[in-house]
């Protein structure tokens, strides 16, 4: 089959391409070190790229206090949305240039990590982010980069992967290139603390698809499992007690850590169709990616449920869901039921109130477009398949 041959020759290749891991900083107040890690990187003037909404909590502040007592001048651009698009990033080039900044810190989830991505590599290559969209095309280190995530979620910090939107297309395009990995991640759970609860658990779940996607798909490597395990393990063990206690520091760590490591699993191990379809309720109605993961990850780990049982098994067991007691396919079928009442605890709704029937024929399409020959998934879906798997998220009359 051609697109086996295809995956089997891109996963050799994969395998081949170095990814570099960020330098690691973490515990409690981790983010009073930027300074030192940023002048350990050369950097003299940061773009500081965030929303306004961690401005008005404060937690912009931390990050600005310990910059003020290095006496490190900045340029705070908050002006990041949900879905950032090429024009947003195209603004934040012309006010990194404008400003004279020379690196980059990018605080927040998923959406001011993209922007600061497609900001830097722009700045390195010295053009619109819309002719980086692809795999390969910035292939130039960016300037000193750290990410200081502010959700337990993405992974951007470790990821060599930027989503930007092009509104007008309503679909989402992703810049792929190893030098996007940020130069340094500092987890500071404190950071986390003031996180809503439907935060708390839609980015629990964004991080427990990536390690599930990365753990039973085709470019799984013992190393990207031992990732996608351990963030299995912490996210079960850990999630529930975040999204009930907000102010649970460890149970806030656990998530930060299991966050960053599967990060560090899918973007070496790649995804599927969870994040295929995520992708496209993002980009027709601006469903947040975490949320959207959530509704949409049960239904695919059924449709792939005989092609990765084994996979299931052992996921099963780090999830603390099954013993080496049960069989094969009654962890398998434990896994699948444990992350159904993972959500059922965290409260994440079971459709797309904003789904329309009539759009489902080309959100099909795209997305098994998206991730044929692209995302080594362990069962071909095709459009009528994955049509009948979005009939079942229409929300309910």
């Amino acid at each position: 089959m051609l697109h086996q041959t295809i995956i089997e020759i891109r996963g050799q290749v994969n395998k081949l391409i170095p990814i570099p891991l960020p330098k690691l900083i973490e515990g409690e107040g981790a983010v009073a070190q930027t300074s030192v890690a940023l002048k350990e990187l050369g950097g003299a003037k940061p773009m500081i790229v965030t929303d306004a909404m961690l401005v008005k909590l404060g937690i912009a502040k931390q990050l600005t206090d310990a910059l003020d007592i290095a006496s490190i001048d900045y340029l705070l651009f908050d002006e990041v949305t949900p879905d950032p698009t090429l024009q947003l990033v195209a603004t934040g080039l012309k006010r990194y240039k404008q400003n004279g900044c020379d690196s980059v810190i990018a605080l927040g989830g998923g959406s001011p990590m993209d922007c600061a991505k497609g900001i830097a590599a722009a700045a390195v290559k010295n053009v619109d982010a819309r002719k980086l969209v692809g795999l390969l095309r910035v292939r130039k280190a960016l300037p000193p980069f750290i990410a200081i995530p502010t959700t337990a979620g993405t992974g951007s910090e470790a990821t060599v992967v930027a989503v930007v939107t092009d509104p007008d297309k309503k679909q989402k395009f992703t810049i792929v290139d190893p030098s996007l990995v940020p130069a340094v991640a500092i987890l500071d759970p404190l950071l986390m603390l003031g996180l809503p609860p439907k935060i708390t658990a839609e980015t629990g779940i964004d991080a427990l698809t990536h390690a599930v996607e990365s753990y039973i798909g085709c470019y799984a490597t013992e190393q990207t499992k031992a990732y996608g395990y351990d963030a299995v393990k912490r996210i079960f063990a850990n999630l529930p007690k975040a999204y009930a206690d907000g102010s649970d520091v460890e149970a806030r760590r656990q998530m930060s850590i299991a966050s960053f490591n599967a990060g560090v699993a899918f973007t070496r191990a790649s995804i599927g169709y969870v994040h295929a379809i995520a992708h496209q309720m993002g980009g027709y109605y601006h469903i947040p990616h975490g949320l959207a993961n959530a509704v949409i990850l049960a239904h695919v780990l059924e449709f792939s449920f005989e092609n990765a049982l084994c996979r299931y098994a052992e996921l099963a067991i780090a999830a603390g869901l099954a013993t080496s007691d049960d069989t094969q396919i009654e962890a398998a079928h434990k896994f699948v039921a444990g992350v159904k009442a993972l959500n059922k605890t965290l409260n994440i709704q079971a459709d797309f109130p904003e789904l329309q029937a009539n759009d489902i024929p080309e959100l099909a399409k795209r997305a098994v477009k998206e991730a044929y020959c692209e995302y080594p998934v362990p069962k071909l879906m095709n459009r009528a398949q994955c049509e009948s798997l979005l009939k079942k998220l229409l929300p309910a009359s």
